[in-house]
């Protein structure tokens, strides 16, 4: 992966700011460039999240959705996974991600919100949030944290409390392992959390 890499991290009002934060800053940390955008229809870049905080986008998705990104992040909270559903150049960006064999990386609701609906990945396995469980279909669901499916290039993730696993795991595909390593050890991560030491 070059070392300009960028990641496109998408937002919506309801989206879960845990999932979206802790992403774009173990991306930074690891000297990934990071594009915050907003999908909101109204062109709004002031997103209100899950649980009321406050994100500035950097730019709308419009502006940004034919530029040339490494991976797209989609985090979850029902809402902005809905708005993501329900965004026709959010769909499209997504499903161009992938036919160019770029990163889908999503998280907690958005993976049974956003791309099982429109049958984005016909193959691949993934994880979400387990109280949405029933939004995946059997044979895709994995039970795990994280879930790398690299036939189809998709990551996926379960939760506010994976954030950080599913952040390493970018880092790691992204950057590379050493660069994960190297993020992990300033994190004081939690034991069971993978942290790329040898």
């Amino acid at each position: 992966m070059s070392a300009n890499a960028s990641v496109l991290v998408c937002l919506a009002h309801g989206s879960e700011e845990t999932e979206a934060v802790t992403t774009l800053d173990l991306l930074v940390r690891a000297g990934i460039r990071v594009v915050t955008a907003s999908v909101e229809s109204d062109g709004s870049r002031e997103i209100v999240c899950s649980r009321g905080v406050r994100l500035l986008a950097d730019v709308t998705l419009v502006e940004v959705a034919d530029n040339d990104f490494a991976a797209i992040v989609l985090p979850g909270g029902l809402k902005g996974a809905e708005t993501f559903r329900d965004s026709p150049l959010l769909v499209e960006t997504v499903r161009q991600f992938h036919l160019n064999e770029k990163i889908v990386a999503a998280i907690c609701a958005a993976a049974g919100t956003v791309l099982i609906p429109h049958d984005l990945f016909p193959i691949g396995n993934m994880t979400g949030f387990p109280g949405l469980k029933e939004t995946i279909p059997a044979e895709k669901w994995m039970e795990r944290r994280v879930v790398w499916d690299p036939r189809v290039n998709l990551l996926t993730s379960q939760g506010p409390g994976t954030a950080m696993d599913f952040a390493l795991k970018l880092i790691d595909l992204l950057a590379g392992k050493e660069k994960a390593r190297e993020v992990a050890a300033q994190l004081v991560l939690a034991p069971g959390i993978y942290d790329y030491q040898a």
